[in-house]
């Protein structure tokens, strides 16, 4: 169950002033208590989408996947720039914006390298 610190939320807030969907997407999160799995149910039942599942947090990132592991972002956010991630992911429309901030953070507190590992997998 990944989570933020209110240390981490308010590092977060300061760099994302400017995108009002993952302000509130970090309120949500202090609501739930940094927990980011809860935040992103909560959020997406917001937008009308029915999460079914305790781990959904985890599937929906894996639909952004493809994206996220280009090697451009994959650098971004090895260093911890999440900005031009979230910009790239806002453009594809793989799901609301809202929700791209959730799965960015869900994302980092896995592991970037670990999160992409199973497309560097090679079928022989």
């Amino acid at each position: 169950m990944p989570s933020l610190t209110l240390s981490e939320i308010t590092y977060y807030r300061s760099q994302l002033a400017d995108y009002p969907d993952a302000i509130i997407a970090l309120d949500e999160i202090v609501v739930c208590d940094g927990d980011l799995d809860d935040a992103a149910i909560n959020l997406a039942l917001s937008v009308g989408q029915t999460p079914d599942r305790t781990d959904w947090l985890e599937g929906l990132a894996k639909r952004y996947r493809v994206e996220i592991c280009q090697e451009n972002l994959i650098n971004e956010l090895s260093q911890g720039h999440i900005i031009p991630v979230i910009n790239h992911l806002m453009t594809t429309k793989i799901g609301p914006d809202i929700l791209v901030l959730p799965v960015v953070l869900y994302v980092l507190k896995t592991g970037v390298d670990e999160f992409c590992s199973p497309l560097n997998l090679k079928i022989t």
